[in-house]
């Protein structure tokens, strides 16, 4: 495919493409950074209770 037919095609895919609103972006990224928290905050815990029990039968 030529660059500039392949350029155009492209420019033209990016004019049908429906793009998220403000709103849909704050509540995606709300919801992804609240999801990576809690998995922060698990391993975190998951692991500090590890070591404890680690620190009792070794």
């Amino acid at each position: 495919m030529h660059p500039l037919k392949f350029i155009g095609s492209v420019r033209d895919e990016m004019h049908r493409v429906v793009w998220p609103t403000a709103k849909e972006n704050r509540r995606d990224t709300t919801i992804v950074l609240s999801i990576t928290i809690f998995f922060i905050l698990f391993f975190a815990l998951f692991g500090w209770l590890i070591h404890l029990l680690m620190l009792l039968f070794v």
